[in-house]
């Protein structure tokens, strides 16, 4: 094992080839999603398009990460346009939610599952809407026919699925309707057998015809809130019918010549162009990866960063945030001066700041049509099967994105009517010269402004495909599933002698196995301008694949 140009020899061979061509590009956390991406690009749809449908599959073949009652974000470029635009697809709290209702049932903090986890308004379906309107070339319809196709027929369940339904099959088994759809002869749905869905079937045909309105003003958004009301939610139909998804200019920053663009907070996307900012200051060549400085520079710049992003995340629209501070060159030069190669900054030695909740589950995608128009998408109910809450007869979870929101009045993301909560998710996208040059996101929580850093890195300084940028070992500081504390997780292919190494310096290690979930699912594409050919992957730690031709 050696380094060459900073290179780690044991990381180029990988489980999976990167996939090549020139006519498209699809990559998808489920292979029949990514199939369907194909499809409808070879009848002549946008990237755009494809994404949607894409999408709406997952909604249908991995319901504990994506589906019709979550958020999303994306970014986009046109070859019209030739810009990156960005829209927030997340929703508001409800016009009747805020912190005195929850304090005078006697709670200190939101609950993360059952109705009263859902305080939010699903963006999801408005989001696909808004980009429909902007950029389809297809009939609405025909994006939601595998969608369908799949929710009423059913399809064979994958081994990783049904292992998240055997992990949650008490919360599963709490209501009628989703005991219904995942257990069979009284247990939980095993690996193979098939998962029909015949209610969500049914919202996607509504969604189908009738375009979002069927959602939010329809008979979906009717059977939500009857059974909001059945089960002393909060949400109202005044919640749905006034809601709007926004289109907004993006953030980025500069990163060794590569324009990088992020969706603005409520996402926290604004921590990778903060945490790129630092990493520009190294000579990651030299530092070569997979050794102890990188894995230690990688962890200090996301614990440095993630102090900024906490203080000022949440609803843009409630707060003064300070971007041209926060993304300068020069801050990241004053937050530079608490970094050392020996030792780990304690976050103690700032201003301890309120706790932020992880998140948990989420399906990142990324499309790239013929001419080049390429999207970047990111789609989560949240939590593994978001709140656990299924209103009777639509056959999908409601989020509990709400759940992120603080009672604490002087949070930064404390709850408040009508107001966006802080979100993990973040879609990526690079430009060269004005191009798209890569398409990159995961799912993980915290994990995912590390798992972007990593794989940008990987690609620019070190030369990597894309593939092997996504399959090279990883890591994840912070708090992951289910934990209060935060560690340095690092994946079993990390050598003792490194692991070693990063502990004298302070660093406290939790070792999980080699391509762990853990550490979320990747996909990306690259593309090659010179050679007018896109490069796609995806990650062998989910059930996707990457399609190009």
């Amino acid at each position: 094992m050696g380094l060459q140009n900073g290179k780690n020899d044991s990381f180029l061979d990988t489980g999976r080839p990167v996939v090549e061509g020139k006519n498209g590009a699809v990559t998808s956390p489920h292979y029949l999603a990514t199939q369907t991406g194909k499809r409808i690009l070879d009848q002549g749809g946008h990237a755009v398009e494809a994404a949607i449908a894409v999408n709406s599959v997952l909604c249908v073949v991995i319901p504990h990460m994506a589906g019709l009652g979550g958020d999303l974000f994306a970014l986009v470029w046109d070859q019209h346009e030739k810009e990156v635009k960005s829209l927030n697809g997340s929703g508001k709290s409800g016009s009747q939610v805020n912190r005195e209702v929850y304090k005078q049932k006697g709670l200190n903090e939101i609950p993360e599952r059952g109705p009263l986890a859902v305080n939010t308004v699903p963006g999801t379906v408005d989001g696909w809407w808004s980009l429909h309107q902007h950029y389809g070339k297809l009939e609405w319809s025909l994006l939601f026919e595998d969608a369908i196709h799949y929710a009423k027929e059913g399809f064979p369940i994958t081994e990783k699925t049904s292992s998240y339904v055997q992990e949650k099959a008490d919360l599963l088994n709490e209501q009628p309707e989703t005991a219904n759809v995942f257990f069979k002869n009284g247990r939980p749905i095993l690996s193979g057998e098939l998962l029909v869905q015949p209610n969500l079937a049914w919202a996607f045909e509504q969604i189908s015809k009738e375009g979002r309105d069927a959602f939010y003003k329809g008979d979906i958004a009717d059977k939500i809130i009857a059974s909001m009301e059945k089960h002393d939610g909060l949400m109202v139909k005044e919640d749905f019918t006034n809601h709007t998804v926004e289109w907004e200019d993006p953030i980025s920053t500069n990163y060794r010549g590569y324009e990088i663009y992020q969706v603005k907070p409520n996402t926290q996307g604004i921590a990778v162009l903060m945490m790129l900012n630092m990493l520009e200051k190294y000579d990651l060549t030299s530092i070569g990866d997979g050794t102890p400085d990188y894995y230690h520079l990688m962890a200090e710049v996301a614990k440095l960063k993630f102090r900024f992003r906490d203080e000022w995340v949440t609803d843009s629209q409630s707060i003064d945030l300070p971007y041209d501070t926060l993304l300068s060159k020069s801050f990241s030069s004053e937050v530079n001066e608490h970094f050392s190669w020996n030792n780990i900054f304690r976050p103690e030695e700032l201003e301890e700041l309120p706790k932020v909740k992880g998140s948990r589950d989420t399906a990142y995608l990324s499309v790239v049509d013929k001419e080049g128009n390429s999207i970047s998408l990111i789609q989560s109910i949240f939590h593994e099967f978001g709140s656990g809450f299924m209103p009777e007869g639509v056959g999908f979870f409601l989020q509990n994105r709400g759940s992120h929101f603080s009672l604490d009045p002087n949070h930064p993301n404390s709850l408040e009517p009508n107001k966006r909560t802080f979100h993990t998710i973040i879609p990526g996208m690079a430009l060269k010269d004005g191009k798209p040059y890569m398409l990159f996101g995961a799912m993980g929580g915290e994990g995912q402004p590390q798992t972007q850093c990593a794989m940008l890195t990987r690609v620019i300084d070190f030369g990597y495909n894309i593939q092997q940028a996504i399959e090279a070992p990883r890591w994840l500081y912070g708090k992951t599933w289910g934990e209060d504390s935060s560690s340095f997780n690092l994946e079993g292919r990390v050598t003792s002698e490194i692991i070693d190494d990063l502990k004298k310096r302070g660093h406290e290690i939790e070792m999980v196995e080699n391509y762990s979930q853990t550490m979320g699912h990747a996909q990306g594409v690259v593309i090659d301008h010179k050679r007018g050919v896109y490069s796609a992957g995806a990650d062998l730690r989910g059930d996707g694949i990457a399609l190009c031709w």
